[in-house]
C-alpha cells in the first residue's frame, strides 16, 4: 500500500481576470524506525517544533515499531516510503536480495551498546562467558554476537533471552541477577536510570563508530518520492543543526514535546545527553553516507557470523538526496533556534 499521498500541483479554471492559483504540494511519509517521537531521534522532534517540516509540505507518519516483521519488508511492499536499518539488516537484506538503497545516516556512531550493574562482578565482554545476557528485543542480538566476536568469543558462548522494552522488567532482570548484562540502546539505559540502576558500559570501542541507524527507500521509488524527500532530509538536516548549535533549544523542545522521558529528571536528562552527540554528523555534509566506514566494518559482521559475506557498497549506498539535505541557511536556523528557546522560556 502506497502511504504516500500528495496533492497535484494544479491550476484553476480561468474566471474572468482572476490569475491562476498554484496549490503547494503536501505528502505523507511515512517511517518506520525503532522508537516514537523521542529524544533518541531528535532531529525530528525539533524540525517539527520548529516548523521545518510543514514548511516542506511533509507531514511524518511514523508507523509502530513493535513488529516481528523486518523493517525492510516495510519498504518492500510499499507500507513505507522509508526504514531505519542498522548495517547488519542492511547487508542481509541486500544478500536477501532486496532492491533497496541507504539514502541518508541518522547517527554515525553506534547508539547500541552493552551495560552492566555498575559496581558488580562483571567488567568485560570475556566475564559474560557462560552466562545469561539479556537482549532487549531481537534486534539487539547482532549487536551482542558482533561484540561477543571483538572480544575474541562468540555468540554461543552466552545464553541470551529477550526481556523486553520495560524499564522495571528491565531494572529486575540485572538487579537481582537473572541476566549478567544487557544488550539495548541509550534508550534503554534512560530506563534503567528512571528504576534507579547504575550502569557501566563494557562495549568494545571497535563497535562505537559505525553506520548506527540510516534510512532505506524501495531503490525503485528514488524518483518518484524526490520531492518529498528531499524536503524530508532537509528538515531533519536542520533539526540536527540545531542540536550542534544550540542543544538548550534542543533540550526545552524535547521537555515540551515529549513531556514523558522527563517524568524522572535524570532519566531524561540522561538520556538527552547520551543522544545528543550520536544525532549530529561526523561528516561535513550532514547525514552524509560514509562509504569507507561500510566498508570497513563488513569483515567484522562477516567474522561474527552477523552476515554471510561482504557487499559491494556502491550497489546500496545512494547520496541522490543529500546535496539538497543540505541546501538551508545555517543563520536562518540558528534564529530560529533563538527565538523559539526566547519565547518559551
Amino acid at each position: 500500500m502506497n502511504m504516500l499521498r500528495s496533492i497535484l500541483l494544479g491550476t484553476g479554471v480561468a474566471l474572468t481576470a482572476l490569475p491562476t492559483m498554484i496549490v503547494a504540494q503536501d505528502a505523507t511519509i511515512t517511517v518506520i524506525k525503532p522508537t516514537p517521537r523521542s529524544a533518541v531521534f531528535f532531529p525530528l522532534v525539533v524540525g517539527e517544533a520548529l516548523g521545518y517540516f510543514a514548511d516542506e509540505g511533509v507531514t511524518v507518519k511514523l508507523l509502530p515499531s513493535d513488529t516481528s516483521i523486518p523493517y525492510v519488508a516495510f519498504v518492500q511492499n510499499g507500507q513505507a516510503d522509508l526504514a531505519m536499518l542498522d548495517p547488519n539488516e542492511t547487508i542481509n537484506a541486500r544478500l536477501a536480495g532486496a532492491n533497496i538503497n541507504t539514502v541518508y545516516e541518522v547517527m554515525q556512531n553506534a547508539p547500541e551498546g552493552i551495560a552492566v550493574l555498575a559496581g558488580g562482578s562483571y567488567n568485560s565482554m570475556s566475564d559474560l562467558v557462560g552466562t545469561t545476557v539479556g537482549l532487549v528485543t531481537d534486534r539487539d542480538r547482532a549487536f551482542l554476537q558482533a561484540a561477543m566476536a571483538v572480544a575474541g568469543h562468540s555468540i554461543d558462548d552466552v545464553n541470551t533471552v529477550v526481556l523486553g522494552e520495560s524499564g522495571p522488567t528491565l531494572a529486575v532482570a540485572i538487579r537481582d541477577g537473572n541476566v549478567s548484562a544487557i544488550s539495548g540502546s541509550v534508550f534503554d539505559w534512560a530506563a534503567l536510570v528512571a528504576n534507579g540502576i547504575e550502569l557501566t558500559q563494557i562495549t568494545p570501542e571497535e563497535l562505537l563508530a559505525s553506520p548506527a541507524n540510516t534510512l532505506a527507500i524501495n531503490a525503485d521509488r528514488i524518483e518518484e518520492l524526490r520531492e518529498p524527500l528531499e524536503g524530508f532530509f532537509r528538515a531533519w538536516s536542520k533539526g540536527m543543526y540545531v542540536g550542534m548549535v544550540n542543544p538548550d533549544a534542543v533540550e526545552k523542545m524535547l521537555r515540551v514535546n515529549v513531556p514523558e522521558e522527563w517524568e524522572v529528571e535524570a532519566a531524561g536528562m540522561g538520556l538527552f545527553q547520551g543522544v545528543l552527540p550520536m544525532n549530529i554528523s561526523t561528516t561535513p555534509r550532514l547525514g552524509d553516507l560514509q562509504t569507507d566506514v561500510w566498508t570497513s566494518v563488513q569483515p567484522r559482521m562477516v567474522s561474527s557470523g552477523a552476515v554471510t559475506e561482504m557487499v559491494d557498497v556502491s550497489t546500496f549506498l545512494n547520496d541522490t538526496y543529500i546535496a539538497e539535505a543540505n541546501d538551508f541557511d545555517r543563520a536562518q536556523v540558528e534564529a530560529d533556534a533563538a527565538a523559539w528557546l526566547a519565547a518559551n522560556q
